[in-house]
């Protein structure tokens, strides 16, 4: 499929109304130079609409200001404590994030509540899809895994909504609860990644027992008893300085089903991060905040922002390489997904994690926002940035 290129825009206002007007007049003056740019002229058929939680109140009327202004366009998206462009994040701070796309109508379908992915009889075959949550949704993991196991290549990319008043998600209409998306065919070139934001402190064990949310030994040892190893910390320290010690650690988890990290000193794809929530010392043992399955190891950790920073400059890295080998493509454009934990502020200053971003991956229109939670194939991360371009083959 030729893909040209996206058209992005942005703008902070406390007025909504302003920021998009705004944002429409970006627009409208990028749209004249990209139809010159492209050998037929393209009909723009896809936004994206990430609004700050300021906005969060209006957001129908948002979107209903949308499809009076773009007559055409399906939206889809949703709300975040922050918003973020190529190379800019607004935090905590109202903001507009739009882009909008020229896909073939025919290769990309829009799902919600009201309007579930549509089977494989119906003549599309969902190759992959962009997924926007609630975070308290019943079950959510497992409606993620449902709706992985309901595309061709079991790959999900997106992110919970986060807001401190009002969390929703836009598909065609404004969703609180739930899931909602689009769906791409397989004619839609996409690559995705996932970066990690914590860094190992110690070695990846087996947890040996555990049950529910409790883990009690791991590697057949007591697991409060490899945490202080891990930390070098004293046995002997009292429930206080035990809990303002580990007040900062996390755990990483993998199943058997999939591989331990080859990177020295970094987390793979597949490593879910979880709080450590609670200690039981009577009984030596650990509470994080996930289910514990057969099978699954363990590392203790703690967030990184030398080793964030370095691992978004490396998926960024892999796919440019990735589209320049083989057949010559480019990027036309792309989404990323941080952690509400992430964005300037963990990386040392203001707009801080979109520069690294652009300078990276180069200049490509982008939008995105900050997170309640990451989406990436079946899993729910936290801590994490789900980065995903949408590609062409070079003119």
């Amino acid at each position: 499929m030729s893909l040209a290129s996206f058209v992005q825009a942005h703008a902070p206002h406390a007025d909504w109304r302003e920021a998009l007007e705004r944002c429409q007049r970006q627009l409208e003056t990028q749209i004249p130079a990209h139809a010159a740019q492209q050998a037929d002229s393209a009909r723009f058929t896809l936004g994206w609409c990430y609004l700050s939680d300021y906005y969060a109140p209006a957001a129908e009327a948002i979107l209903d200001e949308l499809r009076l202004r773009f007559p055409g366009l399906a939206w889809v998206g949703t709300v975040g404590v922050g918003v973020a462009a190529s190379g800019v994040e607004y935090i905590d701070e109202p903001a507009l994030v739009l882009m909008i796309a020229p896909l073939p109508r025919q290769s990309f379908r829009l799902f919600s509540g009201l309007q579930p992915l549509p089977a494989v009889s119906s003549g599309f075959t969902a190759h992959a899809a962009q997924v926007h949550a609630e975070g308290s949704t019943p079950d959510l993991q497992e409606l993620i895994h449902e709706l992985s196991a309901r595309t061709a290549t079991g790959y999900l990319f997106g992110g919970l909504s986060s807001a401190r008043n009002r969390t929703v998600h836009i598909a065609d209409g404004v969703f609180t609860g739930g899931i909602s998306g689009v769906a791409f065919g397989p004619e839609v070139d996409l690559i995705s990644r996932v970066t990690q934001g914590c860094q190992p402190i110690g070695p990846w064990r087996n947890i040996t027992e555990g049950e529910r949310n409790f883990v009690v030994s791991l590697d057949g040892k007591p697991a409060l008893d490899c945490v202080l190893q891990d930390l070098g910390l004293d046995r002997t320290l009292s429930d206080h300085a035990l809990s303002q010690a580990l007040s900062g650690t996390l755990v990483g988890l993998i199943t058997t089903a999939e591989d331990v990290p080859t990177r020295p000193g970094q987390f793979g794809a597949d490593t879910i991060v979880r709080h450590l929530v609670g200690v039981i010392p009577q009984y030596r043992a650990l509470a994080i905040a996930e289910q514990i399955e057969p099978g699954m190891r363990l590392a203790f950790c703690t967030r990184n922002a030398d080793a964030a920073k370095l691992d978004l400059v490396r998926i960024a890295t892999e796919i440019r390489a990735e589209l320049e080998s083989g057949a010559a493509r480019h990027m036309a454009g792309a989404v990323y997904v941080s952690c509400s934990g992430r964005g300037g502020p963990h990386f040392g200053a203001r707009h801080a994690e979109l520069p690294v971003v652009r300078h990276a991956l180069g200049e490509v229109p982008l939008v995105g926002f900050f997170a309640g939670g990451e989406i990436a194939r079946h899993h729910l991360y936290g801590y994490t940035g789900v980065l995903t371009v949408f590609a062409s083959p070079a003119a």
